[in-house]
């Protein structure tokens, strides 16, 4: 009961964060104002967006099946993908509930026999691959951006890009052996995942009709995905519009359409992460790979 309690407290707490921020960013900015950049929104770009984010995310559940290979869990690429879907909508719509990847890890346990520890390994480093590439790719823009405080930094950050793989690949070494061999594998594929997110946001930005700044909006769109990796709001909702409100202010850009950007990438994440309600209904049959 004390860790049921516990667990309710901390969603709470998570739920008057996100609040806190709206709150606060909404004080900051007019929400006409906002709604004025989201009207001007034009429909096919907008759509390319959509696809582009679903896209990633197949991506992403590959990836996760990677691993899930590798301690013996021959789940198909289908089976997979329903369970990830699922995951999003409960992280995203029920935050207090059971979360993602709590439940993909209770789910495979449970299904396949397979130890926690090396369940929850799986899950931990499928996360850090996907941060590791939105750190390389935001170190990437940070060098080709024209900014006074970036260009005291130049050099740090190129070594932080480098340093960054190796210290990752010394962990995978150490720690989990297991994984070793896909490395690179789940490299390129979180490599893929985030160039598909990026391109999404590049859209976004289109169908908003902004052509200029797109490099440092796609930075601040990837130091906001770092941010709302932390979990103290409710799927980012909140962390993410306060980065993207003080890195417009930090790069002389619109705050308005800034947020209006946050906004528009939530209510893409939202709309596919919607699609997981089905498999809450109905659980998803999870089915074996067949060999080839």
């Amino acid at each position: 009961m004390e860790a049921r309690y516990r667990k309710q407290l901390l969603t709470a707490a998570k739920i008057i964060i996100s609040g806190a921020l709206l709150y606060f960013i909404f004080n900051k900015i007019t929400i006409g104002d906002v709604t004025k950049v989201l009207q001007r929104t034009q429909p096919l770009y907008l759509l390319l967006a959509l696809v582009l984010f679903l896209l990633s995310k197949v991506l992403a559940s590959y990836r996760l099946n990677l691993y899930f290979h590798q301690i013996q869990v021959a789940l198909s690429h289908g089976s997979n993908l329903k369970l990830y879907l699922l995951g999003m909508f409960y992280n995203l719509f029920l935050p207090g509930g059971i979360g993602g990847d709590a439940y993909k890890g209770y789910v495979i346990k449970q299904k396949f026999q397979v130890k926690t520890k090396k369940v929850v390994a799986v899950l931990l480093l499928d996360r850090l691959s996907g941060l590791l590439l939105l750190f390389i790719y935001a170190c990437i823009l940070a060098l080709l951006l024209k900014h006074e405080l970036l260009n005291r930094f130049r050099l740090l950050i190129g070594i932080l890009a480098f340093l960054s793989v190796f210290v990752f690949w010394w962990i995978n070494q150490r720690f989990f052996k297991n994984t070793l061999s896909i490395f690179w594998k789940s490299f390129g594929y979180s490599a893929l995942v985030q160039v598909a997110q990026l391109a999404s946001v590049w859209f976004i930005l289109q169908s908003l009709s902004i052509a200029k700044s797109t490099l440092a909006y796609l930075f601040i769109f990837l130091i906001s995905s770092i941010v709302s990796v932390i979990p103290l709001t409710i799927g980012g909702i909140g962390s993410r519009e306060v980065t993207f409100f003080y890195g417009a202010d930090l790069f002389g850009l619109d705050e308005n359409t800034s947020v209006g950007i946050s906004m528009v990438f939530f209510l893409i994440t939202a709309f596919v992460s919607l699609f997981g309600i089905r498999y809450h209904f109905k659980k998803p049959e999870l089915t074996i790979k067949k060999k080839s």
